[in-house]
């Protein structure tokens, strides 16, 4: 998953009728989902599981999936869940809680059936971060996060599925999917997909959009490519995204040669109209052969493109791990009650690394670029507990204690794969790197076998090197911040600290403030360290600003803040009133231009001759 900065009927005829009447020499379980005959915003769904022998049984609809690592409860979004027996009548339903159902006399149920709403017009999306959220716009959008729609059944979450999905005829389902098209009556306006898939896991694994036909696709070394997009202003289309997106993806495929052999691969782009109550919450979530990606549609091309090469080559680099290399808990995922892995510092942050990495290899990006997306993560991640083990924090990052370091991930676990990058190189004498060490743990493990969490450390060490099992018990399952400095100077770089000017809300293109796109209030982040001005002020993270100088602000006027405050002078006063832990305060000052230290990674003057400079060349250089 990668978040960015945003800177929002026939139920009589569909229980009498059974269309999906099972086969008996067939044990999978059937989803039907009607895109068709759509009621207030909401979508019926069936699911039949063949015949039960137990007296009862529990049906659920995931409380949090793969790759979010929060408590989203989806169940949240289904009502009037009913069971029906092999006569069409009612059984006994009891609701458990937002995501689990028991029903009675299992061996007589024939099927359940309920309405499903959507995440995307909800006021606040009831907190499900938007790529893993869903969408119903009838007759011109559906996000088919498929675990947002389609439960299971205690202890059945292994068997095959089958999936029907009756949609509007012009609307496109893109997916990485294999389609089968469903014989429809002559004259009908609706087609009928038909998907199978292997297991449950399989169902949350392969999200489909349905929209107006805006697709592409295009081949690369053997893989695939489908794009599609949808854009309900018709500001974008495909051929605005796939040249950069195709740029992006080839210079992945060349970065990891051989590791990768997937077949499909597609993005499913949703741009938000943000102006109306729409997808609010900004970035992409992977699955194994494709990912959701929205995105602002107001957003110029430019940082369009910028953005989707961010989150995009992010989630296509969860290729490698965790759809490749992961543990038990990542593979038999309890989506009720997950037990988290201890391996986000992998799974999260070695991909965050590749996502960088690969673009200075390949040439995207300069060597200085790539240093100062690492002197940034450096910073940021100082924001956060340094002595803390990540992979405590990694197993425990559903409960309140841990659950606001996730954002470190992407800074101290992207910088802990950085070191690990540069110890091996340097172990090896530039031979091996990070991306040699995933291909290793990729032939051994593979996305069909899982490890046990306690076997990762050690198998990583019996690949490489007895030197990296003191890196991890230092510096990732150990509590002793990374000497950042020390790692640099072995690839002849080094830090040289300076003071930098910096606007009052902006530091180049790192702003100091964020919004919310459902309160439209501005507040300060967490994570950073403000400039000068704004620690004479008094501000503090999470303030929500209110007034300056008498003017009230929010994310509607905040080009004016921005601006306005470039115009002010040396000694204006600055009254500021805050929101704070619930309760308003007045913070002032006299303003002075705002400096904010600024850590610079530079490369030594040494001699080409030098091993540092050779293993440098080996660590950046194709």
């Amino acid at each position: 998953m990668k978040r960015i900065i945003y800177a929002v009927a026939l139920v009589a005829t569909l229980i009498g009728c059974k269309s999906t009447q099972q086969n008996a020499d067939k044990d999978l379980v059937v989803a039907n989902l009607d895109l068709v005959n759509v009621n207030d915003d909401k979508v019926m769904v069936s699911v039949d599981p063949g015949k039960f022998t137990t007296e009862e049984t529990t049906f659920y609809i995931p409380k949090t999936v793969p790759g979010t690592y929060s408590t989203d409860n989806y169940g949240q979004f289904v009502e009037d869940l009913k069971a029906i027996d092999y006569n069409g009548n009612e059984l006994k339903v009891t609701r458990i809680d937002d995501n689990s159902w028991k029903i009675d006399n299992a061996k007589e149920l024939d099927k359940v059936t309920y309405w499903v709403n959507d995440s995307y017009d909800i006021e606040g999306e009831e907190g499900v971060f938007s790529p893993a959220g869903t969408n119903i716009a009838a007759d011109e959008n559906f996000m088919l996060n498929l675990h947002g729609f389609v439960g299971y059944f205690k202890g059945m979450s292994e068997k095959p599925y089958q999936l029907l999905i009756k949609h509007p005829k012009d609307l496109y389902g893109g997916t990485s999917l294999k389609k089968i098209a469903v014989a429809s009556e002559d004259g009908a306006d609706y087609e009928t997909d038909q998907f199978n898939v292997d297991r449950y896991f399989q169902v949350t694994d392969h999200p489909i959009m349905y929209s107006k036909p805006d697709t592409t696709s295009f081949q690369l070394e053997g893989m695939k490519v489908k794009l599609q997009v949808y854009s309900p202003n018709n500001t974008y289309s495909v051929k605005d995204i796939a040249p950069k997106l195709k740029e992006m993806m080839k210079a992945q495929k060349d970065f990891l040669g051989d590791i990768n052999n997937t077949d499909v691969y597609s993005v499913l782009l949703y741009l938000s109209n943000v102006n109306g109550q729409d997808a609010k919450g900004f970035g992409a979530l992977e699955h194994h052969t494709s990912t959701t990606v929205v995105l602002p549609e107001s957003m110029p091309l430019e940082r369009l493109n910028e953005s989707m090469k961010d989150v995009v080559s992010h989630e296509f680099f969860h290729i490698i791990t965790p759809l490749s290399v992961h543990s038990n808990e990542v593979h038999y995922f309890d989506y009720n009650d997950p037990e988290m892995s201890q391996h986000l510092w992998m799974y999260e942050g070695v991909t965050e690394y590749f996502a960088n990495l690969f673009q200075v290899k390949e040439g995207l990006i300069d060597h200085q670029d790539f240093y100062d997306r690492m002197a940034e993560k450096i910073a940021s991640s100082k924001q956060f507990d340094d002595t803390m083990s990540f992979t405590v924090m990694s197993e425990n990052i559903l409960e309140e204690e841990y659950e606001d370091s996730y954002y470190n991930v992407y800074q101290k676990g992207a910088l802990i794969g950085m070191c690990l990058d540069i110890r091996l190189r340097e172990l090896s004498n530039g031979k091996m790197g990070i991306l040699d060490l995933m291909k290793k743990l990729s032939d051994k493990y593979g996305k069909d076998k899982p490890f046990d969490d306690e076997e990762l450390i050690p198998a990583i060490v019996e690949l490489t090197y007895p030197e990296i099992q003191t890196f991890f018990d230092t510096y990732v399952t150990g509590t002793t911040p990374i000497p950042y400095a020390e790692f640099f100077a072995k690839v002849g770089v080094e830090e040289k600290e300076s003071e930098v000017q910096t606007g009052v809300f902006l530091k180049g293109q790192q702003p100091y403030i964020d919004g919310n796109p459902q309160t439209k209030e501005l507040f300060f982040r967490e994570g950073i360290a403000l400039n000068s001005f704004l620690e004479e002020l008094g501000a503090e993270p999470k303030d929500v600003i209110k007034s300056i100088n008498g003017q009230e602000y929010n994310i509607e006027n905040v080009y004016a803040l921005i601006m306005g405050s470039r115009s002010w002078k040396e000694g204006d006063e600055v009254i500021m009133v805050v929101e704070r832990d619930g309760e308003e305060m007045t913070l002032e000052t006299i303003f002075k231009t705002p400096t904010d230290k600024e850590t610079k990674l530079t490369e030594m003057e040494l001699p080409e001759s030098d091993p540092r400079v050779q293993l440098r060349r080996a660590w950046l250089d194709k």
